[in-house]
């Protein structure tokens, strides 16, 4: 195997310098970027027929079941593969191989209570047998994604996105073609059943192609003990963060009802393409990124600013766009008029993407840097104000409510601004002030513009542009000529000081 190298040095790129992480990182952000956008695309189309095809109550069932699984399968893991990315140190044959023991073990426990909960879960969610039959796939598909956890850290390590891209990309095409086939056929619910299956075992074999490891069961106490100092504080945001999320879409699936959930669900997609596209790149490549620099302040401080500069500037222009031509798509397209209702939790919704857009990137600066304990308060505040918010205005105001309590708990986001502020001195104006003067720019052309066009596809088209240009421009005069050299360099904004 090329990568049993031996015990103490099994993965030779493993020591790093600035210079070849700043390289490789590049290099991580315009392949993982590209993944993205494609892949993003492929979804946003994909979608777009689900929610043609599938009812409300179909597409919540979906979301309640995923939620399900997304929860306990946050048991599985401890933490012990990020702290394998994180880790200074090459990991040895025997971290990987305790690692891959202990997750193993937590995921045929976790399938397990997954079945003896089911039957519960159908009687409370309304779930029928194709509900039920999800929620299976589900947790199978989960125990195939669990075996791939050591070779996606080895690549993670040597910040091989290119790689690492590869069983992503195969996953997902397949994924949403299948599931918008059987979709097509008229197979509802089943279609995911299927559509997760083929994707999992796609993936599990394109990655050990790719990254070719002997999986073997071992256990060592010392390295499990140095593996969980970082691993169990890392987790326990990750838990706070499963119970925040998915634990709420599980409770409210009782309170709201599938259908509801379905609503809410998709309000909460379309407010989160911006994040989807953009954020969930840079944030791959900057954790191990950023764990490599986490001894260098003044790197850090400039690192951090330019690549919140980068999602802003992204995220907030599509951000304005999704939420402002949302309604005019669904009153061009008479098969999406059920899902009108979720045009005021989306409006709702979007203010927590602009935050999440600069908070999220503070936030693993301060798991990369082993500030763990700061992002657990965090993630406290977090969680304990989704809970206190989000079921008494579900409960009072239904889907309504529901987003008006996770709009609240999204504008505490600026205390961890405040902190983080304090610890790196990155700067506020460059990194999203700017970007956000320039999108409320856009936001007024387009609203201007749908104002005298009628409804069609055609002025859909020419609100686009128009609202695409207003933004070039406003951007070019609130943030001057260096905007142009930006765009040269594309996404190599990340990193300063990095030669051309």
């Amino acid at each position: 195997m090329a990568h049993e190298i031996g015990e103490d040095h099994l993965d030779p790129t493993a020591e790093l310098t600035l210079d070849i992480v700043k390289k490789r990182a590049v290099k991580g952000v315009l392949a993982l970027t590209g993944r993205t956008f494609f892949l993003r695309m492929i979804g946003v189309v994909a979608l777009g027929f689900l929610w043609a095809y599938l009812t409300q109550y179909e597409f919540g069932v979906f979301l309640v079941v995923s939620a399900i699984v997304n929860f306990l399968s946050y048991f599985s893991d401890i933490g012990l593969a990020a702290a394998l990315i994180q880790k200074k140190e090459t990991p040895t044959n025997i971290d990987l191989k305790t690692t891959f023991t202990v997750q193993q073990t937590l995921v045929l426990f976790s399938l397990l209570i997954l079945y003896l909960v089911s039957p519960v879960v159908a009687r409370t969610h309304s779930l029928t047998m194709e509900g039920v039959t999800l929620l299976y796939a589900l947790g199978i598909a989960f125990f195939i994604s669990s075996l791939k956890s050591i070779p996606s850290v080895l690549l993670e390590r040597k910040l091989e996105f290119g790689k690492f891209i590869i069983p992503q990309v195969l996953e997902e095409v397949v994924y949403y073609l299948c599931v918008v086939f059987f979709a097509w056929r008229g197979l509802g619910i089943t279609s995911f059943s299927y559509a997760v299956l083929i994707r999992g075992a796609v993936g599990l074999v394109t990655i050990y192609i790719l990254e070719p490891w002997k999986p073997g069961l071992a256990f060592s106490k010392k390295s499990l003990k140095e593996l969980l100092s970082f691993g169990l504080p890392y987790q326990a945001n990750t838990f706070l963060a499963v119970m925040k999320d998915d634990g709420m879409t599980i409770v409210l699936g009782s309170i709201l009802g599938p259908a509801g959930v379905g609503i809410l669900g998709t309000a909460q997609r379309l407010a989160q393409y911006p994040l989807r596209f953009f954020l969930d790149t840079v944030t791959k490549v900057t954790f191990p990124t950023f764990s490599r620099m986490q001894d260098n302040i003044g790197e850090l401080e400039k690192s951090v600013t330019r690549t919140i500069f980068f999602i802003t500037f992204l995220v907030f222009p599509a951000i304005v766009g999704i939420v402002l031509l949302t309604p005019l798509i669904i009153e061009i397209i008479p098969r999406y008029q059920k899902w009108e209702p979720a045009i005021l939790p989306l409006y709702l919704l979007s203010t927590n993407t602009f935050l999440a857009a600069v908070t999220t990137q503070l936030t693993n600066l301060l798991n990369a840097t082993g500030r763990i304990k700061v992002t657990f308060k965090l993630m406290i505040m977090w969680s304990v104000l989704t809970w206190i918010f989000v079921p008494i205005l579900s409960l009072k105001y239904g889907v309504v409510g529901s987003a008006v309590g996770y709009a609240l708990v999204g504008a505490s986001s600026a205390v961890a601004i405040y902190i983080v502020k304090r610890m790196i001195d990155f700067s506020l104006t460059l990194s999203f002030y700017k970007p956000f003067v320039s999108s409320m720019v856009m936001a007024v052309v387009i609203v201007v513009a749908k104002y005298f066009l009628p409804a069609n596809l055609l002025s859909l088209m020419i609100i686009i542009v128009l609202g695409g240009l207003a933004y070039i421009l406003a951007s070019y005069v609130f943030i001057g000529i260096s905007i142009i050299d930006d765009a040269k360099r594309g996404l190599k904004i990340l990193l300063p000081n990095l030669k051309h």
